[in-house]
């Protein structure tokens, strides 16, 4: 059988399939010659990750296809229900990139809190001529330790952040309207474990409490956070958002960074993919990546060997 993993996959996934009977192809076919290719090369699972999208007219055009994975958590670019429906199997890695989102958060947090991301602008620029200058900009940084981090949606990605702020000496609250309380375990180098209960309260205690403020919730037909939202939180708070675009109105975002309510945030995602909003790339208060949460190697090592694993137990 044959595999297209049309925005790439890792070589232990390729590997692994390779070694199980597949033929695995990589090449990246243009969205308008997607079904054509499929059915001209007779493709049977087809992979994805956010660049390609999977609809209604492509599952209808392609009989052969058995199933289609995504390799990730979210799958908003494929008609999940549509192709259950016509009895494809649709599978993602909802896993294997938690701790690597976890920890981009963090990076953000980290720089954000020390002006990182102004200051690895300014030093290359300044750095010889306004050093005492640069410093005193700077001098008035933060620590996350001791302080409260927010987590709006506590799923897999939500509890692996939790985790590393609870490492970092955070104390966690949580919301999420499914799970009204979550067991974390923390494990480290040399075999020790402790086990952190918590339980999720409402969204507008979470906001009100937090310093810092991290979302890990799926695209929904509303902002999750908007001007009603800024305007419960603390004064100065920091937010992140490594989930969706479209989950935060960015509007609302920059009005409250200018307003003083929100002194600096991080974005990994955006409503305007892959061309955000100019307002949003030039501003000094935001700390910004281009949707690389789940871009580690290692993250993708761990998707590519569990799309294999189960695109293996469901053909054999």
């Amino acid at each position: 059988m044959k595999v297209l993993a049309n925005d790439g996959v890792s070589q232990s996934g390729i590997d692994a399939l390779e070694k199980a009977g597949y033929q695995v192809s990589t090449t990246t076919v243009a969205q308008e010659q997607l079904i054509n290719y499929i059915n001209e090369n007779d493709i049977s699972v087809l992979l994805v990750r956010s660049a390609t999208t999977v609809r209604k007219d492509l599952i209808d055009a392609c009989p052969n296809l058995k199933i289609i994975g995504r390799g990730g958590v979210g799958m908003d670019n494929i008609d999940v229900d549509y192709a259950r429906e016509k009895g494809l199997h649709v599978i993602n890695t909802p896993a294997a990139s938690s701790h690597s989102v976890a920890e981009l958060v963090f990076g953000h947090l980290y720089g954000l809190a020390r002006f990182l991301h102004n200051s690895n602008r300014d030093m290359p620029l300044e750095g010889d001529s306004n050093f005492k200058g640069l410093k005193k900009a700077y001098a008035k940084g933060t620590e996350l330790k001791g302080k409260t981090l927010g987590v709006l949606g506590f799923g897999r990605i939500g509890q692996a952040t939790a985790k590393v702020a609870l490492g970092a000496g955070m104390k966690v609250v949580a919301f999420d309207p499914f799970l009204e309380e979550a067991n974390l375990e923390l494990e480290f180098f040399d075999g020790q474990t402790v086990n952190f209960d918590i339980k999720t309260i409402s969204k507008e205690d979470v906001l009100k409490q937090a310093d810092f403020i991290t979302l890990h919730v799926p695209a929904q037909k509303d902002y999750v956070i908007d001007e009603a939202e800024f305007n419960m939180m603390k004064d100065g708070a920091i937010l992140v958002n490594a989930a969706r675009g479209g989950v935060v109105n960015e509007v609302a975002l920059v009005n409250a960074i200018e307003s003083g309510k929100i002194s600096r945030a991080a974005l990994d995602v955006f409503e305007k993919e892959p061309k955000p909003e100019m307002q949003l790339l030039m501003n000094s208060a935001l700390s910004l990546t281009p949707h690389t949460g789940a871009a580690t190697n290692e993250a993708q090592d761990r998707i590519g060997t569990e799309l294999a694993t189960q695109i293996i137990s469901i053909l054999g």
